[in-house]
């Protein structure tokens, strides 16, 4: 990107919550806190003053299916940054005393997750949709298992899934590939076994009911079902329909249940594509007296689209969205790092912007039309919330999936 001064590096490793058992929920996450407390060559005061001193961002983030380290800098500082990262990913120093304290740390991001009802529910959501595979779990991890893991047990588990043929190196903006190319194979890597394998794809359960009381001002509704996975080619479909649906604010849902009724201040739809599934859904938040009607609404609109289908205007709308999000990020130096890491990560093909954009335009209203009435049928839609009383979400969701309460109270 020879128009910025920036570069932006990402390191991405194939593992996340995904990967774990029960017994290790939350150690990818606590593994990728701990990268920041210090590795062989670097302290952790000494690596937040070095990136301090280049005026640079450092982070990181544990996702479902994988964690990436990031940093941002200006294009000179570029090789210092690859060195601290590189070392801080491939050695970090996992020191009991520095493990104690970070252990603290995500205990009390678990409690402020656990008073966060609009994060949470999302998690019940998967949990409903994915039963007890481990893309139903939270990201954040246990409690309970966050309390007992030792440093040994944690440098065990970085050792078994930081391994090179997992790991990706992406970058972008002001670089030169083969330069980057050199720092890459100038790291000194530790030969290790391929990790295990990822959880297998989950089975297509029931739909499902969750709910969890919490003394709220506002009750948290889900609705969502299993979706297409990240190497579906409808995936461009799923996007598309996204925006319809709940992702703009010309949507179907944020036009009737917001703007013409004011039943919600929030109210979206969302997917998310994993290796072999993926997950569409709807959020809202609303008080207990706006509960059902904004869920009729919701009802009625999904009625009305499976019946009616998507208009032709709709469709053009939603496809020119989708394109200019994608041209305007590619702006970002983070943005294109980003788009290369996870498409190398995933096993998808690289495509060009412009192959990306063809894509988006040959999707038909026949395709998008197909996508919602088979996603979005009554019989496949699970539902969770957090609220006061059960009983208002439970006769609320009734129009939306007529039986889940019914097949919820039978299990």
């Amino acid at each position: 990107m020879p128009a910025v001064r920036s570069a932006t590096l990402g390191v991405w490793i194939a593992t996340g919550s995904a990967n774990e058992t029960p017994d290790e929920a939350g150690l990818s996450h606590l593994v990728e806190h701990m990268l920041f407390r210090g590795s062989a060559r670097f302290g952790s005061l000494e690596i937040d003053q070095i990136f301090d001193a280049m005026g640079a961002e450092l982070n990181a983030g544990t996702g479902k299916e994988n964690t990436s380290v990031y940093a941002r800098v200006i294009d000179e500082h570029l090789p210092h940054a690859f060195d601290v990262v590189a070392d801080m990913v491939w050695h970090p120093r996992f020191d009991a005393a520095d493990l104690a304290n970070e252990r603290e740390i995500v205990l009390e991001e678990i409690a402020m997750y656990e008073d966060e009802p609009h994060d949470r529910v999302f998690d019940e959501l998967g949990e409903a949709v994915f039963g007890e595979h481990p893309l139903g779990r939270a990201i954040i991890g246990r409690a309970d298992v966050i309390s007992t893991t030792t440093a040994e047990g944690l440098a065990r588990f970085h050792a078994e899934r930081y391994a090179p043929g997992d790991i990706v190196i992406a970058a972008a903006g002001s670089l030169e590939h083969d330069a980057v190319v050199d720092l890459a194979r100038a790291i000194e890597v530790p030969q290790r076994p391929a990790p295990p394998p990822m959880a297998a794809v989950p089975a297509q359960l029931p739909p499902r009911l969750r709910f969890l009381r919490k003394d709220t001002e506002q009750y948290h509704l889900t609705i969502g079902a299993p979706a297409p996975a990240r190497d579906d080619e409808r995936r461009f479909a799923l996007r598309v329909l996204d925006n319809i649906l709940g992702g703009t604010s010309s949507s179907r849902l944020f036009q009737e249940v917001r703007e013409h009724r004011g039943l919600a201040y929030n109210v979206y739809s969302f997917q998310a594509l994993f290796a072999g599934t993926g997950q569409i859904g709807v959020y809202l938040g609303t008080r207990p007296d706006n509960v059902a009607p904004a869920l009729k609404v919701v009802a009625d609109e999904l009625a009305r689209l499976r019946e009616d289908g998507v208009s032709a205007e709709e469709l053009d709308r939603s496809k020119e969205n989708v394109k200019g999000r994608i041209l305007l990020s590619l702006e970002s130096t983070a943005s294109r790092m980003n788009r290369l890491g996870l498409a190398v990560l995933s096993d998808l093909p690289l495509l060009s912007i412009d192959e990306v954009v063809e894509r988006i335009e040959s999707v038909s209203l026949e395709e998008v039309n197909g996508l919602l009435r088979e996603l979005l049928a009554p019989d496949k839609l699970s539902a969770a919330a957090i609220g006061a009383d059960e009983e208002i979400f439970r006769a609320a969701i009734e129009p939306l999936a007529p039986g889940l309460v019914a097949a919820a109270v039978a299990s």
